[in-house]
């Protein structure tokens, strides 16, 4: 595969942390880079011009679910995600591994691929890496993922097996994909084990692929061992390639990440925490929730200029989540993807005045003040 279609420039460095470009057929994308995650192709309780409005220049949406419903083919038939959802900027779709993996009880792996239950009505479906590749070409995503497993992140003997299959594959997924006009990523596996992550690293690297995703973090272990990962991984992958940590999505683990070399994260972390009433800061998290926020007129957070802290109160906020009205989700969901997006974009400015280590020290030890 030629990654020529897809360039990504490194614009400054500040030791291992990178800013840089991206290029897809819908833009160009700045990273370091947060991207919502539409399950649905949607981003829970917003529209896509509030996400766009929040600072997003990409979002995620996710290859098993669309293949259960409403169906690649009809997301075809429509145009693809872009016109689905009308979200004309960059889409990436994950390849649907993390999702059939998670069935406990409801899905047999084989060499070939897995056969798993659709947890909607029970019905028998089959994912391998070549109906992967198809259902995300279906689906029109800029940049897509090879089919990968999720396996166990502390069972070494087991991420043996995993990881080699999971290398197969991605030779599997090269061959079967046919549109030039999508990027495909590999995925790096291997659990919380240096010798795999290494060996794992080291082969999906000897692809020219247009870019690397880091798989399996976020799933268990501890921070201090996904850093550990982290410490690793980054620096075998190709310099002149984008970094992509799958499903990783809180502020400290974002600086964490951009420190050891990350560019691309994603997580349903901000549009989850807002349905609980629980907002973003950069000191920590907000429970709106408590009574102490009823009569509070200070918005989330002050000197925010999201659309929410611009124009409402935590009083206000706390007593749609009381009340169970819709608008909390949508008000603490703005603010809290407008918050990581700021903090990315603070990142990479700090990364291109060299002064990110400093600015990655004082966040880590503002960040849990609150």
């Amino acid at each position: 595969m030629n990654s020529d279609n897809f360039p990504f420039e490194i614009e400054g460095k500040d030791g291992k942390a990178r800013a840089g470009v991206f290029h897809t057929p819908h833009g160009s994308f700045q990273t370091p880079i947060f991207a919502p995650v539409g399950t649905q192709a949607t981003v829970k309780s917003l529209t896509p011009v509030q996400v766009e409005e929040a600072g997003a220049t990409l979002i995620l949406a996710n290859t098993y679910h669309l293949f259960l419903r409403p169906g690649d083919d009809l997301i075809a038939e429509m145009g693809g995600l872009h016109r689905f959802m009308d979200w004309q900027k960059p889409i990436l779709t994950d390849s649907g591994g993390f999702q059939v993996f998670s069935l406990d009880g409801m899905r047999k792996i084989d060499e070939d691929g897995v056969t798993f239950k659709s947890y909607i009505d029970g019905s028998v479906h089959r994912f391998t890496p070549e109906i992967s590749v198809a259902v995300q070409q279906n689906l029109g995503a800029d940049i897509m993922m090879a089919f990968d497993e999720c396996a166990n992140p502390k069972d070494y003997e087991y991420n043996i097996q995993s990881m080699d299959r999971t290398h197969r594959w991605l030779q599997r997924c090269i061959d079967a994909k046919t549109n030039d006009k999508q990027a495909l990523f590999g995925i790096v596996q291997g659990g919380i084990f240096p010798d795999l992550r290494t060996k794992s690293a080291e082969f999906v690297s000897s692809f020219d692929l247009p870019g690397f995703a880091i798989g399996g973090l976020s799933v268990g272990e501890t921070k201090e061992e996904m850093n550990a990962v982290l410490d690793i991984v980054p620096e075998i992958l190709p310099e002149n390639k984008p970094r992509y940590l799958m499903g990783v999505g809180s502020p400290e683990d974002l600086i964490n990440g951009i420190l050891r070399g990350v560019d691309i994260f994603d997580c349903v972390l901000p549009t989850r925490l807002a349905r609980h009433g629980s907002a973003m800061s950069f000191t920590g998290r907000i429970n709106l929730n408590n009574q102490q926020y009823a009569r509070d007129p200070r918005p989330i957070v002050e000197g925010c200029d999201c659309y929410t802290c611009q124009h409402f109160s935590r009083g206000y906020i706390r007593h749609l989540l009381i009340s169970k009205e819709m608008l909390s989700g949508t008000l603490i969901s703005i603010h809290n993807i407008h918050t990581l997006e700021e903090l990315v974009r603070q990142s990479r400015r700090a990364i291109l005045s060299g002064t990110f280590s400093r600015y990655a020290e004082d966040f880590l030890t503002a960040y849990g003040s609150n």
